[in-house]
């Protein structure tokens, strides 16, 4: 048990790693004296704040800090700026709205209209501060018109349940909002600067909080086909305006190369490769040599772990391609699509996410292999839609399990790896971090 708690506390250890290198309050105030003066004349205008993610609340927090210790006492300063529940803070002038993840609310239908229309008031002598992050899409949940808010969180919820990649599900949402794929910053008078948390693979500004400021190459037909490939059925008024805008009967999302985007900088501030490796330098300093394998791992939860499990086994058995000890570090976006063929009454609907369904997987493929630990967690504290940010396994998992009368392979057929977790207490529970650079993964070998 002593080598357990010591492979626990190294991966939590690493974890908190990866989460401090990419905190609000240090990253953003290094970016914030050059976006309000270089190539600006004066910077007397208004600031208008806005924002939307998971991490919008302490970025948030970090440019009123930096307003109030002087470097703005000459310009005016509000704003509004949207973010999961539970993950607001208080502040003093930019007003912090909590509203819906994954699936967007009538709470984010409302801000998202007053952002609309305080970004449309501002002047060319004013600046837009937008702070992006994982989690906008959702927040910024103003529908066009013709699309309720309720038609456009049946066809979120219906994409999230299908497996579709992001990008895939973004594309659609950028063709059903009045604000997201560029549309935000195509409505502003005023020169842009988007200050951006990433946790997408590639760091591509359009496909973060699917991009109010960023120019957008997907189309209307693009969205119809991704909604044909998973035979979504969504609501007319989904699937009317898609084809009107098909049809050249409403105008596209603004492009690459649109004049819209001639005082437009979006700025990637963190991401997923910053944060690793800092986890992989807090690990050597420990005498672990680590291994980034990617910051951009895409696929099936389940299928992710079984690739994991057999280089895992590899460097355990045969010393290839890394020697003993040593942890492999990655990073990126997996997906879970619910099943229908679980156990019993073939719901597929249990509990967790996508970080306790990839070490569930892992769990069963390394079948009590000794000496390998491994731990999975969200940057952003909370794996799907439960209260933990992940979980931890170690060789005697499926044991434990065992004596609990556990049916692991049942449990993952069912995407029940919270319920897996729970009962064996390895969760990771940390509560909202206020900040997303994806997902963070880690499997230490002795």
């Amino acid at each position: 048990m002593e080598a357990q708690e010591h492979a626990r506390n190294l991966l939590l250890s690493s974890f908190h790693a990866t989460i401090a290198a990419a905190d609000p309050l240090r990253i953003v105030p290094l970016h914030l004296p050059p976006c309000l003066s270089e190539g600006r004349t004066s910077t007397s205008g208004r600031i208008l704040v806005v924002g939307a993610g998971k991490a919008a609340a302490s970025m948030a927090q970090a440019v009123e800090n930096w307003w109030q210790q002087g470097a703005g006492r000459h310009t005016e300063l509000d704003g509004i700026v949207l973010t999961r529940y539970g993950h607001g803070l208080p502040l003093e002038r930019i007003h912090v709205v909590e509203a819906g993840h994954p699936l967007p609310d009538a709470q984010g239908e409302q801000a998202t209209r007053s952002i609309l229309h305080e970004v449309r008031e501002l002047g060319a002598n004013d600046f837009l501060l937008c702070l992006l992050s994982g989690g906008g899409s959702s927040l910024l949940s103003l529908p066009v018109d013709g699309v309720s808010i309720h038609d456009l969180r049946s066809v979120t919820m219906e994409l999230l349940r299908c497996g579709a990649l992001i990008q895939e599900i973004n594309t659609v949402r950028k063709h059903l909002s009045a604000v997201l794929g560029g549309r935000l910053a195509a409505s502003c008078r005023a020169p842009v600067l988007a200050l951006i948390i990433s946790d997408v693979t590639g760091d591509d500004p359009t496909h973060i909080a699917s991009g109010p400021c960023a120019p957008d190459p997907t189309t209307y037909a693009d969205a119809l086909a991704i909604l044909a490939s998973y035979r979504i059925n969504a609501p007319a008024a989904v699937m009317e305006t898609l084809r009107a805008g098909a049809h050249g009967k409403l105008g596209e999302t603004p492009k690459p190369g649109d004049a819209a985007f001639d005082q437009v900088e979006n700025r990637i501030i963190a991401n997923a490769r910053g944060s690793l490796q800092a986890a992989k330098e807090y690990l050597e300093r420990q005498g672990i040599p680590a291994v980034v394998l990617s910051d951009s791992v895409t696929g099936e939860a389940r299928d992710v772990a079984k690739v994991m499990a057999a280089i895992a086994r590899e460097v355990r058995c045969h010393e290839q391609p890394w020697k003993p000890p040593v942890a492999l570090i990655s990073g990126g976006e997996t997906t879970v699509t619910v099943r229908k063929d679980g156990r019993g009454d073939g719901r597929g609907d249990g509990r967790g996410g996508r970080n306790a369904e990839f070490l569930l997987s892992l769990a069963i493929e390394l079948d009590g292999m000794e000496k390998i630990y491994a731990l999975a967690c969200d940057t952003d504290g909370i794996d799907g839609t439960e209260d933990n940010a992940g979980a931890f396994i170690a060789p005697d998992s499926l044991r434990r399990a065992k004596q609990q009368g556990i049916n692991a392979a049942a449990l993952l057929a069912d995407n029940d790896a919270y319920t897996f977790f729970e009962r064996l207490d390895d969760l990771v529970v940390t509560g909202p971090t206020r900040t997303n650079v994806n997902d963070y993964r880690a499997i230490l070998i002795f």
